[in-house]
């Protein structure tokens, strides 16, 4: 699979190991930065990444920060994009299974290398089940629908 994955500096060491670990499994991975931990601005970086999968250019993407709470924020401004924070292995399959996730975010100041790359792991190897979930994502998916 294509994927794209991007992080702030304070992710930086966390995204270098999930990055090879997806190249080991045969994954073409496009890293938009950060390249060093150097600070950065992490909504740069998350604009990017969720761009990149709401034109359609990759199917899936992985963003990581500190927490994975700014990531998420930034991600999930774009349409069709549907980031999901998961910081353990329920929730990461969870977000495939019922939610159809299509940007895995994650914390690295949260969670080490070990839990990250299962966490990986099963988001990739998860499907979507579709059916009444499918129905509940028509609901949101795209723009929104406020009226405040």
């Amino acid at each position: 699979m294509k994927l794209v994955i991007g992080c702030d500096h304070a992710a930086f060491g966390l995204k270098e190991t999930i990055k090879r670990h997806l190249v080991e499994q045969g994954h073409e991975v496009e890293d938009m930065g950060a390249f060093s931990e150097a600070s950065v601005d992490y909504p740069d970086i998350g604009r990017q990444v969720a761009s990149a999968v709401s034109q359609g250019r990759f199917g899936r993407g992985i963003l990581l920060c500190g927490t994975g709470l700014g990531m998420s924020m930034v991600a999930n401004r774009f349409p069709h994009v549907r980031a999901a924070l998961c910081n353990d292995l329920f929730s990461a399959g969870m977000s495939r299974r019922h939610n159809d996730a299509n940007i895995l975010v994650m914390g690295g100041r949260v969670i080490g290398d070990v839990l990250a790359k299962e966490i990986v792991k099963t988001w990739m190897e998860t499907a979507f089940e579709g059916g009444r979930h499918q129905r509940r994502l028509d609901q949101f998916d795209g723009a929104p629908d406020d009226k405040r």
